[in-house]
């Protein structure tokens, strides 16, 4: 392999880069553009739950709860009830997402030391969403709850209370979550398609005759033509890492040569991945859209970013063994949450190392310079 020739079809590259526009923008704002839309539209985190309140108790008990409920950030009160039957009716029209209930005797009840109710009524046709809210309100209610113990304590002594600690996501924002394992999904997803879009485009514009007539070798023209997308996906890693630590706050803990160096071998793979599509498909249109559909839907479905993969059914946790991105994810993840390191990482290196290979491997036994 000649470091002459390799270099020459690597600028060849670069100048053809440069000439399309479409490749600039899916090298350059695509990705910025996703991390942001799907940064600020992926959330996990339920705020601002509309919440009507029937307080039959009118009781000062009765309204320290609900400021409680008020000043946890989560519920926005925005109706008072009379009666239990007006819950139906917010409910139909979507008005409210839940109703606090808070029965008649209830101050009297905690007085007299006896169990007093409060009840939850949750709108189910958002099950998600539903689950979150309760889970809301039950902690709110338990924090609550065990403040009037304390209040009321007597020299028997002060009820057992638990203390929990959350590592790595202390304020549990779903955007800590969702930003580094964006970078993993994205790149996945811009690798392919900016490779995807090479040797198709030279039997387009019909230039695969003059690259045939050099005398470069498959190595060399593959290698060649994948350089400049390498260095332009790492610089993607960077800008898209950046951003999530400016502008949604993400933390960075870990070592960010560690995360340049697992980028670098994901993304060698990713873009053997797309060189071998274009080579197949001969069409820039064919590619662009087999990219897509081979790269998009398992690294946002299947690579345990929207959904946790132990969840899944028994055959499509088979299959996402063989997704990537499942393995860069825990990369970033970890390395931006977590700050380990590489001896925790030595099974994704592996794998990273596997994908790279084949990745190259695929596009370099698939291409062939004759055009017979």
């Amino acid at each position: 392999m000649s470091p002459t020739r390799l270099l020459a079809i690597a600028r060849k590259e670069l100048l053809q880069l440069r000439r399309d526009t479409r490749s600039l923008i899916l090298a350059f704002l695509l990705p910025v553009l996703l991390l942001v839309l799907f940064g600020y539209a992926i959330s996990w985190d339920v705020r601002n739950i509309r919440t009507a309140v029937l307080d039959g108790d009118r009781s000062a008990r009765s309204r320290e709860l609900i400021d409680a409920f008020r000043a946890s950030g989560y519920f926005t009160f925005v109706d008072n009830l009379e009666r239990p039957d007006e819950i139906g009716n917010l409910f139909d029209r979507g008005t409210v997402q839940v109703a606090l209930v808070i029965p008649a005797g209830f101050a009297a009840d905690l007085s007299a030391g006896r169990t007093a109710s409060v009840q939850a009524i949750v709108d189910g046709s958002d099950a998600n969403t539903a689950t979150i809210v309760l889970a809301y309100s039950e902690a709110i209610v338990r924090t609550w709850s065990s403040r009037v113990q304390l209040q009321g304590a007597t020299a028997r002594g002060l009820p057992i209370t638990a203390e929990s600690r959350v590592w790595y996501n202390e304020e549990l924002a779903s955007r800590n979550m969702i930003v580094p394992g964006l970078v993993a999904v994205i790149m996945m997803i811009i690798a392919a398609m900016l490779t995807s879009l090479t040797i198709a485009r030279e039997w387009e514009r019909g230039t695969m005759e003059q690259l045939a007539a050099t005398p470069v070798s498959r190595v060399e023209v593959v290698l060649g033509k994948l350089l400049p997308y390498l260095g332009i996906g790492l610089a993607d890693v960077v800008v898209c890492s950046v951003l999530g630590v400016v502008l949604f706050d993400v933390p960075f803990r870990g070592s960010a040569v560690l995360l340049m160096a697992f980028s670098f071998l994901f993304l060698t793979g990713a873009l053997g991945l797309g060189m071998f599509i274009s080579v197949v498909a001969k069409s820039q249109v064919v590619a662009t859209q087999v990219a897509m559909v081979v790269t998009f839907l398992p690294a946002f479905l299947l690579s345990g970013f929207m959904f946790a993969i132990e969840v899944m059914p028994a055959p499509l946790r088979a299959v996402s063994l063989l997704i990537p991105a499942r393995y860069f994810l825990v990369v970033t993840r970890g390395i931006f949450l977590k700050g380990i390191g590489i001896e925790v990482l030595r099974t994704q290196a592996l794998l990273m190392v596997a994908f790279a290979v084949a990745g190259l491997g695929l596009a370099v036994l698939r291409f062939r310079k004759e055009l017979g």
